[in-house]
């Protein structure tokens, strides 16, 4: 059962749509995918590398980065912060 709900921004469903759409990124979007289903239930599972992302946290806002895939170039990354509700992040 998940633990969080997860909320993207526009521009977050734009990336999503782009790399479900192109076959060139079918790899891509699988990781993204799994990445995101760990983050919905465990936060802290392993592969994520879950950390406070400090460049970005200036603003006052808590923004955290997850591995959606490691070890490869321009490996994709997840940014996230907890939500305005209980359990959700956006």
């Amino acid at each position: 059962m998940p633990e969080f709900s997860l909320k993207f921004t526009p521009e977050a469903k734009e990336h999503l749509r782009t790399l479900e759409g192109d076959n060139a990124l079918a790899k891509q979007y699988k990781a993204v995918k799994k990445a995101l289903g760990y983050m919905e239930v465990n936060l802290r599972h392993p592969s994520l590398h879950t950390h406070k992302y400090e460049t970005l946290s200036s603003t006052g806002v808590e923004i955290f980065e997850a591995y959606a895939e490691s070890d490869t170039p321009g490996a994709y990354r997840i940014f996230w912060s907890y939500g305005p509700g209980k359990n959700l992040l956006t």
